[in-house]
């Protein structure tokens, strides 16, 4: 498969490359539309997909223990359906429902494991995982609702239920032969997802409590208190997703809890400060701040803005989701609508006059706010000019309409703008970082823009543009970090060691290790514990190895042996030729 971001070939079925770790396509060839890696037929067109699609899940028959989110849905009223409907009819019905719902599902990434009756099981987080797998489980289930439900068939309106549940599993083990082979996980949590699904309401759904926290604040959520499920001997604790929330800060929302005392990152901040201070004078400013997953990008961002609080001044935050690749100028929008305060009982002149009261401050064009109706999907009817533009016009006046309102905030106080995880960005993004770069130079706007390491900023050159890169923390900085988070709990110099070393110097996996003592009384007290991966860093750590596919065995085996190993002991139980184990550690 070939790399539309720099032209080199990836191994087929890979997500990203392995060059630039550019996300590879994974769209249909007849209908262009997005499917998950595995699938066989699109679902949104049937037609079979190229084996690229299908390489990867059978690459991945090799079982292995892994953290997957787990989403169960089925049809409601099926047997009832049966008694109403001719058995031709009530064909064509289950067959809209399992497309609507498989498409669902494939818009956000997931794996269709089977079709058990007229139910449906999914997985998120396998044969890749990503870093928000209950995210998109949720995600995904609220479009499950959405799909089924939106138009009645033979004049039935369906109905369905969803349980989401989030643990580790041993997946990739097939089980049966011949068509009815199947690879199927094995562990808790897909029994969880069954009866979570069972308990729910029609067009509800319903999560359990390890997807509840993964979610964070991104969601809203009614807590249902502890169910007595069968085949659980205790209670569990689930929730009802009433809904996405409207979400004008990300990092906020997934950190609810205290946030610790920023530490070393003194150097970097008065950077920040003083590329704000020569801003807010009227040289725009721009500022390339990179670093690896969990190193403390978005938390050095919440000391500026914290620094920055009374001081008067605008501020405008782009989030890039790994969700929305494919959906031009996606943080735009989602930026607009928060900011609009739309709400899903909006009806179209309610979305109207919000985004008014939004635009028209601005000024400029009445046609720029059609533009930007069109952009978000708000119907104007004849209150605004029509639209009679090619597709690239249309694409460049809105885009000129985006800009002439960032002027227009600049010129009345100081603007700083930040966005984030540019290395998930949609290719209109970026043309839209590209116009906004080209005009910072006499505005009073400080422009923030954060990546991963993957991504290489085509803005580095710019005469105003400062690039940090965020480095690892030494012994000394985690240590204190540690103990920030422990505030009011003693750390003995053996707890403090199993925190710092296998952590080496990133903050965020300092932060979960440190917490998930703190949930364990016993172990701030008695013998030292052996310190099991946090449930909110299996996600981020397995995709990381899903990206390397040649280290992956390698990795694999080395962490049996422990931290440290030796090559001659490697490669004596790894099973693997020369060529493979050099790859692997390279």
């Amino acid at each position: 498969m070939q790399c539309p971001g720099c032209g080199e070939t990836s191994q087929d079925g890979a997500r990203f490359c392995t060059s630039c770790g550019t996300p590879l396509p994974r769209n249909c060839p007849a209908c262009n539309e997005v499917n998950p890696q595995g699938a066989r037929f699109c679902a949104w067109c049937g037609t079979r997909l190229p084996d690229a699609f299908i390489a990867r899940a059978n690459a991945a028959s090799e079982p292995e223990r892994r953290p997957v989110s787990v989403m169960f849905c089925d049809l409601v009223g099926s047997t009832p359906l049966s008694a109403r409907l001719d058995p031709e009819e009530l064909a064509e019905v289950i067959g809209v429902y399992q497309t609507r719902a498989a498409g669902a599902i494939a818009l956000f990434g997931g794996y269709i494991a089977r079709y058990v009756g007229d139910g449906i099981l999914s997985y998120f987080g396998w044969p890749e995982s990503e870093e928000a797998d209950p995210e998109r489980a949720v995600r995904a289930a609220l479009a499950v609702v959405a799909a089924v439900t939106a138009t009645p068939i033979h004049g039935e309106r369906l109905q369905v239920r969803v349980g989401v549940a989030t643990g580790i599993v041993v997946v990739g083990d097939p089980i049966g032969s011949g068509e009815a082979r199947q690879l199927t996980a094995i562990g808790r949590t897909p029994n969880l997802a069954a009866r979570l699904h069972e308990a729910a309401e029609p067009d509800s759904v319903m999560i359990d409590e390890v997807t509840r926290r993964q979610i964070g604040g991104l969601f809203t959520c009614r807590d249902l208190g502890e169910l007595a499920l069968k085949g659980f001997e205790a209670p569990v604790r689930a929730w009802r997703v009433m809904g996405e929330r409207t979400v004008g800060d990300r990092f906020a929302a997934l950190h609810a809890a205290r946030l610790v005392p920023l530490v070393s990152r003194d150097e970097e901040l008065g950077l920040l400060l003083r590329r704000w201070q020569q801003a807010a004078s009227g040289r725009g400013q721009l500022v390339l701040l990179g670093g690896e997953p969990g190193i403390g990008k978005s938390r050095l961002i919440a000391e500026l803005r914290a620094r920055l609080r009374r001081e008067a001044h605008g501020t405008l935050r782009y989030f890039c989701s790994p969700h929305h690749q494919s959906s031009p100028l996606y943080p735009v929008i989602a930026r607009i609508e928060h900011e609009a305060g739309f709400t899903r009982r909006d009806g179209p002149d309610d979305r109207l006059r919000k985004l008014e009261a939004v635009l028209l401050p601005v000024g400029g064009p009445r046609e720029d706010i059609a533009l930007v109706a069109d952009l978000l999907g708000v119907p104007v009817g004849d209150a605004y000019p029509k639209l009679d533009l090619s597709p690239q016009s249309k694409k460049q006046r809105t885009l000129e309409a985006l800009m002439h309102r960032v002027v227009v905030l600049a010129r009345r106080a100081p603007l700083l703008m930040l966005v984030e995880d540019v290395h998930w960005a949609d290719p209109s993004s970026l043309e839209a970082l590209d116009r906004l770069t080209g005009l910072l130079a006499d505005l009073p706007i400080l422009l923030v823009v954060t990546f991963r390491p993957e991504f290489v900023p085509p803005w580095v050159s710019l005469a105003n543009a400062t690039s940090i890169t965020l480095n690892r923390l030494g012994r000394q900085d985690a240590e204190k970090l540690a103990t920030e988070v422990m505030i009011g709990h003693a750390l003995s110099p053996g707890l403090l060691e199993r925190i710092v070393t296998p952590s080496e110097g990133v903050p965020l996996f300092i932060e979960e290790l440190t917490r998930s003592l703190l949930e364990n009384a016993e172990a701030l007290n008695g013998p030292l514990p052996s310190l099991a991966v946090p449930e909110t860093l299996q996600a981020l750590l397995t995709a990381r190895l899903d990206r390397l596919p040649a280290a992956k065995a390698v990795a694999q085996v080395a962490a049996t042996i422990g931290r440290e190993f030796t090559r001659s002991l490697l490669a004596a139980v790894a099973h693997l030729t020369e060529e493979q184990l050099e790859d692997g550690l390279d």
